[in-house]
């Protein structure tokens, strides 16, 4: 007989499956195109199903005391200052 998962462990293993999902979505869309523009509806619906249940996974972390929004808003800050040296994604 399997043992149960605690909460914790739940919130971990689903966001990580969440995560993975996300990744592969991502992964599919770069097999098929090249650009933003050539994105068609159907596969734009699929990305943005997946990064809401990421985002659903984030928000239970925060619901759980695990970080708040204040800090995860100055790491996302940190993250864009980074990408704006390292990247084009932001000017």
């Amino acid at each position: 007989m399997q043992t149960p998962i605690n909460k914790f462990q739940q919130l971990m293993i689903i966001t990580m499956e969440e995560c993975g999902e996300l990744t592969q979505e991502c992964s599919k869309i770069l097999r098929k195109y090249k650009d933003f523009s050539e994105l068609p509806e159907e596969d734009i619906d699929k990305l943005k199903k997946e990064a809401a249940d990421v985002y659903a996974m984030i928000q239970l972390m925060i619901h759980n005391g695990l970080f708040d929004y204040v800090e995860l808003e100055v790491n996302a800050k940190k993250k864009r200052k980074k990408l704006k040296k390292w990247s084009t994604l932001i000017k």
